[in-house]
């Protein structure tokens, strides 16, 4: 499952140490993917809750309520594991293809929280994201080492820009527009400005897909050159999984994967196998550093506590 370092402008885990939360994601996915196969192969945990199933994915209200006792005591105390609310039992689905699915719905909650929190401050997230099927295909269908962000908003001279959906692999940066249209639609590749959809019924205009493209590409390259990174990979890809595009030549620098080419685009990013690289967290860092983020100080930390006294509990 690929890991969300950027959604919108909300505040992000990645932004606040970016080398160490790939891989403690990857991690945490690992073995508590280790302990729920195992309860689901015992009988006697098969009803076990979600909170006894993925325990270090649920606790972070709990340890958020240690780190507030603290603060406000101002002094370090013994912790002792106090209850977590258990509000109802959940049964393990029968087959394993369904627990599968089950893990992967709840490390897309959790990927939520942590790219819209930190251990100090929140960010208000728009409920629809938690029901954006596209984010969650991107998410649920790539490797755990492919960092998304999800159409982040670059600071660019004090302006905020909203850019396109940017996929940082371990090879390089992949900038992808997505189009999809009912499936009897064809997409027709036009000039600079304007890109045709046909219909059975009729025909309608967009606007070329390249213009974001290029714009997000202006914004990734620029920042990388101000830190003389000019050799990471930077490319651009119009994708639709539903639709066919037709068009006389491809545009410069930029794929256009139709339906018919989509099984084999998708395939080769499946099969990367190239655990997490330097040079790829890098990137991620300095993108990161240049997005605007959103949110407010929590709760918890309101009673005059210092934050930089700890370090981040969701171990």
């Amino acid at each position: 499952m690929a890991q969300l370092i950027k959604l919108q402008d909300y505040i992000s885990r990645y932004e606040w140490d970016t080398y160490r939360y790939p891989t403690q994601y990857i991690r945490l996915k690992n073995d508590n993917w280790k302990k729920l196969y195992q309860r689901w192969t015992d009988p006697e945990t098969e009803n076990a809750k979600i909170d006894e199933v993925i325990p270090e994915f649920e606790s972070t209200k709990s340890r958020f309520a240690k780190i507030k006792n603290l603060v406000k005591k101002n002094k370090v105390i013994e912790q002792t594991e106090q209850p977590i609310e258990r509000k109802e039992t959940i049964t393990l689905p029968d087959t394993e293809e369904e627990l599968k699915q089950f893990f992967l719905n709840k490390l897309f909650s959790f990927q939520l929280k942590w790219a819209t929190s930190t251990v100090t401050h929140i960010s208000f997230v728009d409920e629809t994201y938690y029901r954006d099927s596209r984010l969650i295909y991107l998410l649920q269908r790539f490797p755990d080492t492919f960092l998304i962000m999800y159409h982040p908003i670059f600071n660019i001279k004090n302006a905020p820009m909203e850019s396109e959906i940017i996929l940082i692999t371990p090879v390089g940066v992949e900038i992808i527009y997505i189009i999809e249209e009912k499936p009897d639609a064809v997409i027709m590749a036009g000039d600079e400005r304007t890109w045709s959809i046909k219909y059975k019924t009729g025909e309608s205009k967009m606007l070329s897909p390249l213009i974001a493209l290029k714009r997000t590409e202006k914004v990734v390259k620029s920042i990388l050159h101000s830190y003389d990174i000019d050799d990471f990979v930077v490319k651009k890809t119009v994708l639709s999984k539903t639709n066919a595009v037709l068009f006389a030549t491809e545009p410069y620098q930029t794929k256009i994967i139709d339906k018919d080419k989509y099984k084999r685009w998708f395939e080769a990013r499946r099969r990367l196998s190239s655990p997490l690289k330097n040079r790829q967290l890098k990137v991620a860092e300095l993108l990161l550093r240049h997005c605007k983020s959103t949110s407010m100080r929590r709760p918890e930390w309101d009673e005059g506590g210092n934050p930089s006294m700890f370090v981040d509990l969701e171990d």
